[in-house]
C-alpha cells in the first residue's frame, strides 16, 4: 500500500486549495447572512452565495472530481479513489460550499453515479449530462416514514406496470435535494414484485418532478437546520404517478443492487469530508483556547484542554489512514473487495469526528451551540451521517457477521 500523493493529487490539491481560498472561504460570511434569512423567511431558494461559486467552480475547471474518466462523453476529472480522497477532505472544510463549488455534492454525485453505471443511453443523454454539466438538480428517494428503511427490503412505495407505463404509489420523507427550485427528477425506489425472493422485489425509476401525482408535501429539518446547501429535504408523496416504462433504471428487481452499488462510493466521499471537517474544528478549537483565560491561565494550559487536542489529532490520523486503505483497495480490488473497510469507515467515522466537534464546542463555551461559530451545524451534519447510507447498527451488525463467519468452527 502506498498512500503518497502522486503528481496529479498534488498539483490539483494546490488549484483547489488557491480556489478555495480565493472564493469558497470568503462567501463563508455571506452564506451565513444568507441561510440566516432565508430561515427566518421559510424560503427553501438556494442562496446567492451557494449559485456564485458553482459558477466559479465550473469555470475554473473544478468540477465532477468524482467521476471517473472512462465513460466517454460522460466523463469526469478522471481521478482514483486514492486521488479523490484528499480533493475531497479538503473539500469537507467548506462543507456548505466547496462540494457544491465543485459538482460533488450529495445526492447528485450518487444520483449520477447510477445512471452513469446502469442508466440507458437516453436516460443519460436526458438526465446525466445536465446533471455533469450543473444545469439540473436531483433527488435520491428511499426513505420511507412508515417502515425501518435501515432495511432497504422493507420499502413500501409501489411501482406497478400498466401496459407501457409504471404506476408510482406511496410516501417518501428526508428526501435530500427535492427541495431545491433546480431539482428535476427523482429517483425512486420501490416494489415492482412484493412476491419475488426479499432482494429481488426493488426497482428503482427516474421520475421528472412536474409529474402530475408528484406533490413535495413539506420541507424537514435536521436538527433544526433547513440543510439548504444539500438542496433541503423534503417529505414527498407519490399518488398514481404515471411514468414511462422506459424510465426504469435497468431491469425489474435490480433496485435493491442498485442501491448498494450507488451507497459504496458515496460512503467513502462522506467520511473523506468529514475528515476535513474535523481538521477545521480542531484549527477552530487551537485558536480558540489561545485566546480565552480561566482559572489564571490560558484554556490551552489547562491538562484536560491539550487531552483534547492530543487525542484528536491521533484520531484524525488513524481514520485518514483507514479511509485513504479503503480508496486504495476500491481502486485495486473494487467496491466488493473493500467491503469490510467501507463499513469500517462509515462505523468509526460519524462518530470519532462528532466526538472531536464536541471538544470544540466544549472549549468554545456558550459560543460553540450559538449561530456565531458553525461548529453546532457542523455537529449536526456529521450526527445526520449515522443515519445517511444506512445506520450504525446494520453496519456494525454485517461487519460482525463477517468476522464470525472468519472463525466459524468447520462442519464434521
Amino acid at each position: 500500500m502506498h498512500f503518497g500523493y502522486d503528481q496529479t493529487t498534488t498539483d490539483l490539491l494546490e488549484r483547489v486549495g488557491a480556489f478555495m481560498d480565493e472564493h469558497v472561504y470568503p462567501a463563508e460570511e455571506t452564506l451565513t447572512a444568507q441561510l440566516a434569512q432565508a430561515t427566518r423567511d421559510d424560503s427553501w431558494d438556494i442562496p446567492d452565495a451557494i449559485a456564485e461559486v458553482r459558477r466559479q467552480g465550473k469555470a475554473a475547471g473544478l468540477w465532477n472530481f468524482f467521476q471517473p474518466g472512462d465513460h466517454g462523453e460522460y466523463s469526469g476529472a478522471g481521478l482514483t479513489n486514492l486521488q479523490y480522497a484528499p480533493i475531497a477532505e479538503l473539500s469537507g472544510r467548506s462543507i456548505q460550499l466547496a462540494p457544491q463549488a465543485f459538482n460533488c455534492a450529495a445526492p447528485d454525485t450518487g444520483n449520477m453515479e447510477v445512471l452513469t453505471m446502469f442508466g440507458t443511453d437516453e436516460q443519460k443523454r436526458r438526465y446525466l449530462r445536465p446533471l455533469l454539466d450543473g444545469e439540473i438538480r436531483s433527488a435520491f428517494a428511499m426513505t420511507e416514514p412508515d417502515v425501518a428503511s435501515s432495511d432497504a427490503t422493507n420499502v413500501e412505495l409501489s411501482i406497478t406496470r400498466d401496459g407501457g407505463d409504471y404506476v408510482v404509489n406511496g410516501r417518501k420523507f428526508y428526501i435530500t435535494g427535492a427541495m431545491n427550485p433546480n431539482c428535476q427528477v427523482f429517483i425512486v425506489m420501490g416494489k415492482t414484485d412484493p412476491s419475488a425472493e426479499r432482494h429481488r422485489q426493488q426497482s428503482m425509476i427516474l421520475v421528472d418532478r412536474d409529474t402530475p401525482g408528484l406533490e413535495v408535501v413539506r420541507g424537514m429539518h435536521v436538527f433544526g437546520y433547513h440543510d439548504r446547501d444539500h438542496g433541503g429535504h423534503a417529505e414527498v408523496v407519490f399518488n398514481d404517478v404515471r411514468v414511462p416504462a422506459e424510465n426504469l433504471i435497468g431491469e425489474e428487481g435490480m433496485g435493491f443492487a442498485i442501491a448498494q452499488a450507488r451507497l459504496g462510493p458515496g460512503r467513502i466521499h462522506h467520511c473523506m469530508r468529514s475528515i476535513g471537517i474535523a481538521e477545521r474544528a480542531v484549527e477552530m478549537m487551537c485558536e480558540r483556547v489561545q485566546q480565552r483565560v480561566a482559572f489564571g491561565k490560558p484554556l490551552a494550559r489547562q491538562g484536560v484542554v491539550r487531552e483534547w487536542i492530543a487525542e484528536s489529532r491521533v484520531k484524525i490520523e488513524q481514520l485518514r489512514l483507514l479511509t485513504l486503505k479503503t480508496a486504495w483497495l476500491m481502486d485495486t480490488v473494487g467496491n466488493r473487495g473493500a467491503h469490510t473497510e467501507i463499513q469500517a469507515i462509515k462505523i468509526a467515522t460519524p462518530e470519532t469526528v462528532n466526538w472531536i466537534i464536541d471538544k470544540a464546542i466544549q472549549a468554545h463555551g456558550a459560543a460553540g451551540i450559538s449561530q456565531d461559530f458553525p461548529l453546532a451545524e457542523m455537529w449536526a451534519g456529521i450526527r445526520t451521517l449515522r443515519f445517511a447510507d444506512g445506520p450504525d447498527e446494520v453496519h456494525k451488525n454485517s461487519l460482525a457477521r463477517a468476522e464470525l463467519r472468519k472463525h466459524a468452527p468447520a462442519e464434521a
